[in-house]
């Protein structure tokens, strides 16, 4: 046994317990079960998945009787004194395994079995042999040997090794690091989107507001090259991102994978973060066991947690020498430069970052604030100390009961010498990045909603879900979303509230892909705002405290953009699709029975690194040819609901047609002179819908996609239902000025039309440009000098006059994007309400500003 094998096959003597330990799991709002309850359930299972609390195995030691505190550790590492027992059951499979080999017809095969894998196919077999059929294989044999040997695959190939625990054998899957790091690093196609030195970005010339975007504008990488200077001068960084996370490959049956992601932080997060450009490798298979034949709850959790470092240790190893010493490394463009691998940040869900760096369930893995204190955001955060804790890992060459205590001391569990521990310039608390996916909103959000759901009753959520008006951005369900996650836009429908506010608010702007130090200030503000609030759920009965670790963690997110960029630089998201290409896909490739293996995963102009701003590059677009051809005025008013259609565009021929006049008229006037106007036309071509599509500003080669769109239909007959109109409210742009909300203000659309051409120059005069298309919209009331106080949404309501609706004839070129107004409710949801006919059955409304993130820029 070679010592890594010795190291991480541990003895099965009991743990030591330190008060607050997890031993199982449950669920985080409540309070953590006591470890005597999971020792005395023989039958307590735990799923792959969750099994996030291993721990080292001490080895046995002698009592001592003058010290109480010692004796009462060791009355925990024997209570469980199994180590007899395990040697008999060893020697009763050696025995067996004995007497099998005696026995006739007995074959032992080596694994790997040479023959899994191995399919057979008379039928193809069966063509090749066919005289004149002249192929370089002869059977399917030999094209799966050519396809596995010959082919390119433009990564390297797997390497195969053996981990032993406990006396049984797994085998890890996994590439050369380095290797791996060159096939990025010198991939042409990323060659005009690599940065190869840090760089400050600043939004003013005066340099006092700084930027945080790409890996490179971080502090992180400025902080190491200044290490790295003082060890060796003049050395490129290459920030090296991990990424684990265990895997269902199944529906059914229960089996798993555990794949291990790898990217560099030179490239850019555009790149990166898109699947299709190949910005991330499938480094390693990590064993998925469960050590079931470790029948010590506490001892097969201390080894798993041994065996996840030794794999990731022996995978990551040689970053010990190339990011210390430095290797020579092509880029794509043929630039030799000394490169320095360096492990930078680690990505992954709550569990996988536990079991990263040895720490507690319910502690914060990056601060050593105390369980209890996690609900407050006025509590000091300090990161953990990694000299101490490498002081710590030290004490394995004293005794076993010195190392325990020394861990436990510095607030981490006995680790046999973590991945981290010999990695240079490596701080494992510091490398914890935020993860929006399962904090935010697998975390944040859906604690939100149960809340929210205990306070108001699910019937009467899902009552206000199925009221709400519809909306591009907006999925509506009929049968309500107490059920759903991922539903922040529909959560101030359900309830406008300050403590609501303050989250949503946090989840868009920890989602900016660009933040300046005056936006960390605003994510400051929202957390704050939300903490202040939170009592309303505990005077509700709701919630008795705050201690999640999910809810902590947001206190972290400011300083961690600072370090290493925005959070789309390390979302879990990304990984989480890789699992599809890289995971799922792979595994429904196999027999589904014999273990399985991936074989394969590819002079420029600079390409200049700017920050990204808070808007897609986006066009209009319009059909080509309209819906209708032909509708006539007076199925305009009935159908599309455009009452005074023919007095609104009777006004905008008159207005039009006075051009430029200094005085134009308003008012009575205007209606005089609009009232002699005579339409030389009874129908007109209407369009039934406007999108904006995205733009590939950036030259990244992005696929053109739909972002925004407004609909503007009849109401019409499918069979015999009658399906209602659907007239979409959007933002109109009445100024130039962009900034300014003043220049905006919110319509719902009932029609889009052109003019029949040969009647424009009987209606305008010559020196008149009309615009291609023209929209209906009747309009609701300007914009407030500010927000409501206590929602911080702006209050909308129907712009009457006398009794009327007002309404305009606008250009479709001036509409900027859909809006979402949320009925305001009262107490309760009328009953008589519907999705489509709130908006006129309700008199007051609230701007929805969580619809995107481009909305909840513009009026957050």
């Amino acid at each position: 046994m070679n010592e890594t094998e010795a190291e991480v096959a541990m003895d099965h003597t009991e743990d030591v317990e330190v008060e607050g330990e997890y031993n199982g799991f449950y669920n985080e709002d409540e309070e953590a079960p006591a470890a005597s309850e999971f020792a005395a359930d023989s039958d307590f299972d735990e799923d792959d998945h969750l099994l996030f609390e291993p721990e080292w195995e001490a080895a046995p030691l002698q009592p001592q009787a003058d010290e109480d505190n010692d004796l009462d550790l060791l009355d925990d590492v024997f209570a469980f004194a199994d180590d007899e027992l395990e040697d008999i059951q060893q020697n009763v499979r050696q025995d067996i395994e004995a007497c099998a080999q005696g026995q006739s017809g007995f074959v032992r095969v080596p694994y790997p079995d040479p023959r899994a894998g191995r399919t057979t196919s008379m039928a193809f077999s069966d063509l090749l042999s066919i005289d004149g059929v002249r192929l370089s294989f002869k059977n399917t044999n030999e094209l799966n040997k050519i396809i596995d040997h010959e082919l390119p695959t433009g990564c390297p190939k797997f390497k195969w090794e053996q981990v032993v625990v406990a006396g049984e054998s797994f085998d890890v899957y996994y590439r050369d690091i380095i290797e791996c790091i060159k096939s990025l690093y010198g991939d042409p196609d990323f060659a005009r989107y690599l940065t190869f030195a840090l760089e400050r970005h600043y939004a003013d010339e005066d340099q006092t507001v700084r930027l945080f975007h790409d890996m490179h504008t971080g502090k992180w990488w400025w902080n190491t090259q200044k290490k790295l200077d003082q060890h060796c001068p003049g050395g490129t960084i290459i920030p090296i991102i991990i990424s684990t996370d265990k895997t269902q490959v199944t529906m059914f049956r229960n089996k798993s994978t555990y794949p291990m992601y790898l990217t560099i932080g030179n490239i850019l997060k555009e790149i990166r973060r898109k699947p299709s450009c190949g910005g991330h490798i499938l480094l390693a298979y990590l064993p998925t066991t469960r050590l079931d034949h470790i029948t010590n709850k506490a001892s097969r959790r201390r080894s798993i947690a041994n065996l996840y470092h030794a794999c990731l240790s022996r995978v990551l190893a040689p970053l010990q020498h190339a990011g210390l010493e430095g290797i020579n490394m092509r880029s794509g463009d043929g630039a030799l430069r000394r490169c320095h691998p360096l492990f930078a940040s680690f990505v992954g869900d709550y569990p996988e970052q536990l079991l990263a760096t040895g720490i507690k369930f319910g502690d914060c893995p990056k601060c050593d604030v105390a369980k209890d204190d996690t609900e407050s955001n006025t509590v000091p955060l300090h990161l953990r100390n990694i000299g101490e804790v490498l002081d710590a890992l030290v004490a394995l060459n004293q005794e076993n009961l010195a190392f325990v205590r020394a861990c436990a001391a510095v607030g981490i569990k006995p680790l046999i010498h973590p991945f981290w521990e010999k990695l240079p310039f490596a701080n494992i608390f510091q490398s914890i990045t935020p993860d929006v996916l399962h904090q935010l909103y697998q975390g944040l959000v859906k604690h939100l909603l149960a809340w929210l759901e205990a306070a108001c009753g699910a019937t009467e959520i899902d009552a206000r879900c199925r009221r709400l008006p519809p909306n591009h951005h907006i999925r509506l369900f009929t049968k309500g979303i107490t059920t759903l996650s991922h539903i922040c836009r529909f959560l101030l429908s359900i309830i406008i509230d300050i403590s609501v506010c303050g989250l949503l608010d946090f989840l868009y702007l920890a989602q900016y892909p660009c933040h300046s130090t005056e936006t960390l200030q605003l994510l400051d503000e929202a957390l704050d705002l939300f903490h202040e609030n939170k009592l309303i759920f505990i005077d509700l009965g709701i919630r008795n405290n705050f201690n999640l670790p999910k809810l902590h963690a947001a206190c972290h997110y400011p300083l961690m953009i600072m370090l290493f960029g925005s959070t789309d630089n390390y979302n879990t998201e990304y990984t989480e699709r890789l699992h599809i290409d890289l995971a799922k896909d792979a595994y429904h490739a196999t027999n589904h029975k014999d273990d399985w293996r991936l074989a394969g995963g590819h002079q420029l102009d600079p390409y200049h690194s700017r920050p990204p701003d808070m808007t897609f590059g986006r066009e209009q677009v319009m059909m080509k040819h309209p819906s209708v051809k032909s509708v006539s005025l007076e199925k305009l008013v009935m159908d599309y609901g455009a009452t005074h259609f023919r007095d609104a565009l009777a006004r905008y021929i008159v207005q039009q047609s006075q051009g430029n006049d200094p005085a134009p008229l308003h008012g009575h006037a205007l209606d005089m002179l609009a009232h002699d106007v005579h339409f030389l036309f009874h129908r007109l071509p209407v369009f039934h819908k406007v999108k904006w599509c995205s733009v590939d500003a950036r030259g990244h080669g992005d696929a053109r996609v739909t972002l925004d769109s407004v609909h503007a239909k009849p109401q019409h007959k499918l069979g015999s239902c009658l399906i209602a109109r659907r007239s979409d409210t959007a933002l109109v742009r009445l100024g130039a000025n962009s900034k300014d909300l003043r220049e905006f203000r919110v319509g719902q659309v009932r029609v889009m039309f052109t003019l029949p051409p040969k009647s424009i120059p009987l209606l305008f005069p010559p020196t008149v440009h009309l615009p291609t298309h023209l929209a209906y919209v009747e309009w609701f009331t300007p914009f407030p000098p500010a927000p409501d106080h206590n929602s911080g949404l702006y209050k909308l309501s129907r712009s009457l006059h006398g009794g009327d609706t007002m309404a305009s004839i606008v250009s479709v070129a001036d509409i900027e994007r859909s809006v979402h107004l949320i009925p305001r409710f009262g107490v309760m949801a009328p009953q008589e309400w519907t999705s489509e006919t709130v908006l006129e059955d309700c008199d007051t409304f609230w701007l929805n500003s969580y619809i995107d993130r481009h909305t909840f820029s513009m009026f957050r």
